[in-house]
């Protein structure tokens, strides 16, 4: 058991626990070898016998060792110490990305596009080394306190070869892919989906999936669709949304191929947040599609072998059924045999396994067939040495050489099969060029050109935070309610058109809506008196509650609103609150005059007259003091309601503008020549100019003094004296003596 204060490895000294997870805790430790402090993972005591936890233990350090990247955590050692397993890693200073969304409710997209680009760096130098993550969730991403992004935690972790693994260890379900939570194969394109996840709960602060369990969450990954993040934040750049709907696709085939490709379009978002250039597939692809389309065959070959009713469907049975047997078998009319007969109506020789030319002749079959009648108009006409040979028998025929019947028969057939294939080619030909015409916008007459508009995804939503998000986009939303106990009262069960079709804008969408026997529809009382309203909705058997509120546009008497709002279904034991004007309008006063006031009294005598102040902004003011009020949204005197808002104006001062300064300096009085300095300041001592050793008079000419409308010029100069000096022996000499002298005075600006 690991206690603060022991070392393992002989030379990690265990400081103190900071995490715990399913199978191991994490120590802070200080490697006394190299004097750095390190992260310590360590397998709990319990799984530490198990042989099986030992490996995957262990498998996570031989993964994640060989990865060497700024956003993965750095794996230093790894071993084991009187039956202690242990990781050694480095020791990031932070929090998870899990514990950041908790904190924040939310991320801005900034921070979203800033935080996904370093986590999909590090997974995608995992795939480069061969490496599936395979548990992406927030918990294993951690964000230094100097902003740095690391991924950890490659406890499930498997290297890949063929590019694909397939193991019963499934992540954590919230973030799991639909070929996880099914138990089969993983690929990058599995931890494509959990970021996908991941970023859906970065901009929303939720996860998409959530249920009572694990395997109900799992089931929801592989059959719900994947609902819009728009749902919850409306704001959502449509680029982050296409991000976040493209890496979550259940089939991998239509997801992101590769992390690179996800960082690529990040990046674009970042710049373009509003542009929509994520290209999500339309339908399946390579193996999946061929799947489809065989099974596709398949059904479409069981629904025409077990139509019995239809006789030319029976008739096609019959001679497929021939076919495989290889026997014999007379055509009726409405069926041609085209695989065994030329255009001509002769037999076609094939080749039996001897390589030998056999003509496939129904009177040649050694076996007779057995819908063919045995006495036949033709075998008794004729003998049977003058019947033609090798031809099919008909038995319409008259007496007349078949070839001819077959040969008008299959004329027929061909003319018929021939128009028809040209009719379906001038029909597609039609749709194509109708298709191009809408794209390149030939068809369309201004501004009548056809918008189309994809459908959200609104399940599980109320019905009125349904009916408002696709109103919201223009949707034209009706309702039918359905009694279903799967979801719970009031809750939209599906649509139609469903989410995630594209249909033109303006559609109309029915939500269908979940109802019990105890619940039912809600109707719409507004604007009807109380006595109407309480007596509509005590006839349906709802309980109503009342409130009562000042409103100035609804008649005293008459419902303001309810809830739940109508269309909602609602328990009967659940009461119906309505809520009912008084019909008093609010009181009115007039508004004081509050310039030259402070801001506290201002604010307190808006208070006085029943209104409030919202906001103060400053402002430059040439004929109010700095500190005072200058402005106030309602004029003094005008007559406002009781609860009105109040923005105030507070002044700053004059408002700074540029000076310029152009003067002349003249010498001083005193002035006989010499050195000279002359400095330009402003009143509170700024230095803006300096020149030394000038000629007089001086010119300064600056411009762009900013805020300062006054200056002061200094001229420094040398001065000579005339002095009488004593020496040491105490005798007087007159002497010419330098010293330094200054004038100063103020001067304008411009």
């Amino acid at each position: 058991m690991v206690k603060i204060g022991m070392v393992i490895g002989g030379r990690y000294e265990i400081q103190e626990l900071i995490g715990t997870g399913g199978m191991s805790d994490v120590y802070r430790a200080k490697d006394n070898k190299l004097n750095r402090n390190v992260a310590v993972k360590v397998l709990k005591q319990e799984f530490s016998e198990n042989r099986d936890f030992v490996a995957k233990f262990r498998r996570e350090a031989e993964a994640a060792a060989n990865l060497m990247h700024p956003n993965i955590v750095t794996v230093y050692d790894v071993g084991e110490d009187n039956g202690i397993s242990y990781i050694v890693m480095e020791l990031v200073d932070g929090y998870t990305l899990k514990q950041y969304i908790e904190k924040k409710s939310r991320l801005n997209i900034s921070e979203c596009i800033s935080i996904a680009i370093p986590i999909a760096s590090g997974i995608e130098a995992a795939h480069n080394n061969g490496i599936i993550h395979r548990d992406i969730k927030p918990q294993n991403v951690i964000i230094s306190k100097d902003g740095k992004v690391k991924v950890t935690d490659f406890g499930i972790a498997k290297t890949t070869t063929s590019n694909t693994i397939s193991s019963n260890v499934m992540g954590s379900v919230h973030y799991t892919s639909p070929e996880q939570a099914r138990g089969g194969f993983s690929d990058e394109k599995s931890d494509i989906y959990s970021l996908g996840i991941t970023l859906f709960e970065m901009v929303t602060g939720r996860v998409p999936f959530n249920g009572d369990t694990t395997v109900a969450i799992a089931i929801k990954h592989i059959q719900e669709e994947m609902p819009s993040p728009r749902i919850y934040v409306e704001d959502i750049p449509v680029s982050i949304e296409q991000i976040i709907l493209k890496c979550t696709q259940k089939s991998p085939d239509r997801r992101y191929q590769k992390m690179s490709e996800v960082i690529e379009d990040l990046k674009k978002a970042y710049i373009s947040p509003d542009e929509n250039f994520v290209k999500i597939d339309t339908y399946e692809q390579n193996s999946v599609t061929k799947t489809n389309l065989n099974s596709m065959y398949r059904r479409e070959k069981r629904n025409v072998e077990t139509d019995v009713t239809n006789p030319a469907k029976e008739d096609l049975v019959r001679v497929n059924n021939a076919k495989r047997r290889n026997e014999g078998i007379d055509l009726p009319r409405n069926v041609k045999n085209t695989d065994d007969y030329s255009r001509s109506g002769e037999p076609v020789k094939k080749q039996n396994k001897q390589g030998e030319n056999v003509k496939k002749n129904p009177q040649n079959s050694q076996q007779k067939p057995k819908s063919q009648p045995q006495n036949r108009p033709s075998q008794t006409s004729k003998p049977k040495s003058q019947q033609p040979q090798n031809r099919p028998v008909n038995k319409n025929s008259n007496n007349r050489p078949p070839q001819k019947r077959k040969n008008t028969g299959s004329a027929a057939a061909e003319k018929v099969k021939t128009g028809i294939i040209i009719a379906i080619a001038v029909t597609i030909g039609i749709l194509l060029l109708i298709l191009l015409g809408n794209a390149l916008g030939i068809f369309s007459k201004g501004e009548e050109t056809v918008k189309f508009a994809t459908v959200p995804v609104v399940s599980n939503l109320t019905a009125s935070e349904a009916t408002k998000y696709l109103s919201d986009r223009g949707f034209v939303v009706e309702t039918k309610f359905e009694e279903s106990n799967d979801y719970a009262p009031n809750r939209v069960i599906k649509s139609e058109p469903s989410g995630g079709s594209n249909v033109q804008e303006g559609s109309t969408v029915t939500l269908y809506i979940s109802t019990t026997k105890d619940t039912k529809v809600v109707p719409d009382v507004t604007n009807m008196t109380e006595a109407e309203a309480t007596a509509k909705l005590e006839n349906e058997g709802y309980k109503v509650e009342k409130q009562f509120e000042k409103n100035d546009s609804v008649a005293k008497g008459k419902v303001v609103s309810q809830n739940p709002e109508s269309g909602n279904t609602w328990s009967y034991d659940t009461p119906v609150t309505i809520v009912i004007s008084d019909g008093s309008s609010k009181e009115k006063s007039k508004m004081p005059d509050l310039t030259g006031k402070t801001e506290e009294e201002a604010r307190r005598l808006v208070e006085e007259v029943g209104m409030k102040v919202t906001q103060v902004t400053e402002v430059y003011s040439d004929s109010v003091e700095s500190g005072l009020i200058c402005g106030q949204s309602y004029s003094p005197g005008a007559v406002v309601k009781e609860d009105s808002e109040v923005t105030l104006k507070k002044s700053i001062g004059p408002e700074p503008r540029y000076y310029s300064c152009n003067i002349m300096v003249q010498a001083p009085e005193n002035y006989t020549g010499g050195a000279a300095t002359i400095v330009l300041k402003t009143t509170d001592g700024t230095e803006l100019y300096r020149e030394s050793a000038p000629v007089f008079p001086f010119n300064i000419n600056l411009s762009q003094i900013y805020g300062v409308s006054r200056g002061v010029v200094e001229v420094t100069y040398t001065v000579i004296n005339t002095e009488e000096v004593v020496d040491e022996n105490g005798n007087v000499t007159v002497q010419n003596v330098p010293k330094e002298n200054s004038v100063s005075y103020e001067v304008e600006f411009d």
